[in-house]
């Protein structure tokens, strides 16, 4: 797991940060992960997975019974 300084944070945001650990019961620390966490991982995210497989059904899918009986002709050249 990575480690992060920041810096020149202001007075009042580490107050505030403080006294929400302090009401959730965590540590400062575990406070500002599950901030960072929230900011840039927001549960309501679309997953690349996810979004593939919608884009997948709208576009009428991939019938896997072709796909198990194609025969590949050329390997595919990626130079």
């Amino acid at each position: 797991m990575a480690t992060l300084t920041v810096r020149n944070v202001p007075e009042e945001t580490r107050q505030a940060l403080a006294a929400r650990a302090r009401a959730a019961n965590r540590s400062m620390e575990a406070e500002v992960r599950l901030v960072l966490e929230a900011a840039v991982r927001p549960p309501d995210r679309v997953k690349l997975g996810s979004l593939l497989s919608r884009i997948g059904a709208e576009t009428g899918g991939l019938d896997m019974e072709d796909v198990r009986g194609a025969e590949i002709s050329e390997p595919v050249s990626f130079g």
